[in-house]
């Protein structure tokens, strides 16, 4: 059975953790630890924004993780 390009591979956020800490860590491109991980380089590129967002080094007006599930939750609740 061969597998549906449309489906997306839940990582943990240890896994992510772990994989942004050795992007920015390594002296290798984003592209390359991705594919050592066997994970998209688009993937790792948003994991490494959104980690930089959250120590408040990201761009001006940029959620934290914090702060979008936040939003999730207040949404859910509704008005």
């Amino acid at each position: 059975m061969s597998k549906n390009s449309n489906t997306s591979k839940r990582y943990t956020a240890g896994f992510k953790r772990d994989a942004v800490a050795l992007a920015l860590s390594s002296e290798k491109t984003v592209t390359e630890v991705a594919r050592d991980l066997g994970v998209s380089p688009e993937g790792l590129r948003g994991w490494v924004k959104q980690a930089k967002t959250d120590r408040g080094e990201g761009p001006a007006g940029a959620l934290t993780t914090a702060e979008r599930e936040e939003l999730v939750r207040a949404a859910a609740e509704g008005p």
